[in-house]
């Protein structure tokens, strides 16, 4: 598996406006707009930084995953995503590697990128997900 960067921080928050302010008004990060994916029940919002993005979570549903973090876990960090070169060729590394797999065939997120998220369980507690740009 060849990882060619950190792909984007994806961080949970209740509300997109507040989250916006402290990138934006705060930090001085551009917003680069907003992209609602139906089939994960959530907004994200995206904020460049050099090569790499940070991607504001907003549940568009209370059943939806990043509710169910919030839920559990409270607002802010969520997960960390890898771009890697080929998805398919690296969830089957992992599944060698004995590694639990959320996903073991990649779907579609947000920017129409190929994506699979490891489990939790299996990286120390960190959400992973891997991202292919087609």
């Amino acid at each position: 598996m060849k990882i060619t960067k950190i792909d984007h921080l994806g961080v949970a928050v209740t509300d997109m406006q507040a989250g916006k302010s402290f990138w934006s008004d705060v930090l001085g990060l551009q917003f680069a707009g907003a992209e609602t994916v139906e089939e994960q029940k959530v907004t994200t919002g995206f904020f460049p930084v050099g090569e790499s993005e940070v991607e504001l979570l907003q549940s568009t549903a209370p059943d939806g995953p990043v509710a169910k973090y919030i839920e559990k876990k409270g607002t802010g960090m969520q997960h960390i995503a890898f771009c890697v070169e080929n998805i398919e060729e690296a969830l089957e590394e992992l599944k060698q590697k004995g590694i639990k797999l959320i996903d073991e065939k990649p779907r579609r997120g947000a920017g129409n990128k190929k994506i699979a998220f490891l489990h939790p369980k299996a990286t120390g507690g960190v959400l992973v997900e891997l991202c292919e740009a087609e």
